[in-house]
C-alpha cells in the first residue's frame, strides 16, 4: 500500500515554522522530508575532465587598448558559447567578499526568532527572507535558505536591512553595481556596439541581491540545492565560497564552475539572450547538495526583478539584419518574469514563450 502524503500540508507546515532548512539540521534530522526529493531523475552526465572548462577572464590592465581588445574578445567568446565566465581583478577587494560572505553567514546563523523578523514571502518587501520562492509551486524543494533585498532602483533605508550584516550589504552592493556597470560596457563592445549601449538601455536599473545559505544534507543524493534553471535578468554576478556544487549545462553535460581565489562567476541571463536576438547564451545551471557545508553564495541580479516599467524590450535593432531578422517579440522585464515564475513545469524554457513565428 502506499503511504497517503498530503504535499501541500506538509510543506505549509514547514514553512510555518519559519526556521527553514537550516531549522531542520538543527533539529538532527537524519531523513530530509519527501517534498525536498528531486521530482525528476538527471540522467545527464557529469563531466569531471573536460575540453570545456569555464573560462577565467583577467581584467587587470583594462584601460590599456590592446589589453581591453583582448578581454573584449575573451568576454564575446565565453558569451556566445557557455553563458558562463569567471573574472578576476575586478576592483572589489579580497577582504570585502569575505567580510561579505561572513555577514551573509552571521544573517543565516542568527537565533531563529531573530530571523523571524525578516521571514515573508511577500515580494514587495525590501528584505525578504524565506526558504525558495517557489517554495509552493516548484516540482521540488531546493535544500537552501536564503534573503533578499534589492539595491536599485530604489534603494531600501538602511535601517530595514538586518543589523548583524548591514554595513556589508550596502558597501558589497555599491562596489558589485560598478562590476556590473564595467560587464556591461564590456558586453556591449563585444556586440560592436557603443560601450554604454547596454547602460543606456537600463539594463543596470534593477539591482537586486540574492544571499544564499546551504546547510550539509543528510541525504544529499535525494535533493539539489538549487535545481536546473536559467536566470531571468540581463546578467547575474556571483561570489561563492570554496565548497563547490555549482555546475552549468554545457552540450548536455554537466561541467563544474569550480571556485577560484577572488574570482567572481557572471553569467548571461535570459533576458540578455532576448535582446541580442541569441547571440550570447544563458544557459542552465545548478547546485548540488552535500554533506559538507554550509555553502555560501551571494548572486546579483541585473534586472527590475521587482520593481515594475513599461519599458519594453526586444532584440537590439543594431544587431539585427536581412540575415538575422529578429527572434523574439518586445516584452516588458515584469512580463517575462511574471511568465518565468510559472516555472514552465511542461518542460518548455521560458524564452521559448517569447519567440516569434515565422509569420510575424
Amino acid at each position: 500500500m502506499v503511504e497517503e502524503y498530503d504535499r501541500l500540508k506538509e510543506i505549509k507546515a514547514f514553512d510555518e515554522t519559519e526556521a527553514g532548512v537550516k531549522g531542520l539540521v538543527d533539529a538532527g534530522i537524519t531523513q530530509i522530508p519527501r517534498f525536498f526529493h528531486k521530482s525528476i531523475s538527471d540522467d545527464i552526465p557529469v563531466l569531471k575532465d573536460s575540453q570545456f572548462s569555464v573560462p577565467i577572464i583577467d581584467l587587470k590592465g583594462f584601460n590599456d587598448p590592446i589589453k581591453r581588445k583582448e578581454i573584449v574578445d575573451r568576454v564575446r567568446e565565453a558569451s556566445e558559447n557557455g553563458g558562463f565566465f569567471q573574472i578576476i581583478n575586478h576592483s572589489i577587494s579580497k577582504s570585502v567578499m569575505e567580510e561579505m560572505k561572513e555577514g551573509v553567514r552571521r544573517f543565516h546563523e542568527q537565533e531563529t526568532e531573530v530571523k523571524k523578523a525578516f521571514y515573508t514571502r511577500d515580494y514587495s518587501k525590501a528584505v525578504m527572507y524565506n526558504t525558495n520562492n517557489s517554495l509552493y509551486t516548484s516540482p521540488s524543494t531546493d535544500w537552501r535558505d536564503s534573503f533578499s533585498y534589492r539595491m536599485a532602483p530604489n534603494t531600501p533605508n538602511p535601517k530595514e536591512l538586518p543589523l548583524v550584516c548591514r554595513d556589508i550589504l550596502v558597501e558589497y552592493s555599491k562596489q558589485v553595481m560598478k562590476v556590473g556597470i564595467f560587464l556591461f560596457e564590456l558586453i556591449s563592445e563585444a556586440l560592436g556596439l557603443n560601450p554604454n549601449h547596454l547602460f543606456d538601455m537600463d539594463c543596470t536599473e534593477g539591482h537586486l541581491v540574492f544571499c544564499h545559505y546551504y546547510p550539509p544534507c543528510p541525504q544529499p543524493e535525494l535533493t539539489m540545492g538549487t535545481n536546473k534553471h536559467a536566470d531571468m535578468d540581463f546578467l547575474t554576478v556571483l561570489l561563492q565560497d570554496d565548497i563547490g556544487g555549482l555546475q552549468v549545462l554545457n552540450d548536455n553535460k554537466w561541467i563544474d564552475v569550480s571556485p577560484q581565489p577572488g574570482a567572481l562567476v557572471v553569467n548571461i541571463g535570459d533576458l540578455l539572450q532576448l535582446i541580442t536576438n541569441d547571440r550570447f547564451k544563458s544557459v542552465e545551471h545548478r547546485v548540488l547538495a552535500s554533506h559538507i557545508g554550509p555553502r555560501i553564495s551571494i548572486a546579483s541580479f541585473f534586472a527590475t526583478c521587482v520593481t515594475p516599467t513599461s519599458k519594453m524590450y526586444g532584440p537590439i535593432k543594431e544587431l539585427l539584419s536581412e540575415n538575422n531578422p529578429p527572434k523574439y517579440r518586445q516584452t516588458t522585464v515584469q512580463e517575462y518574469i511574471s511568465y518565468f515564475g510559472k516555472k514552465c513545469i511542461d518542460g518548455t524554457k521560458p524564452l521559448d514563450r517569447f519567440k516569434l513565428t515565422k509569420t510575424e
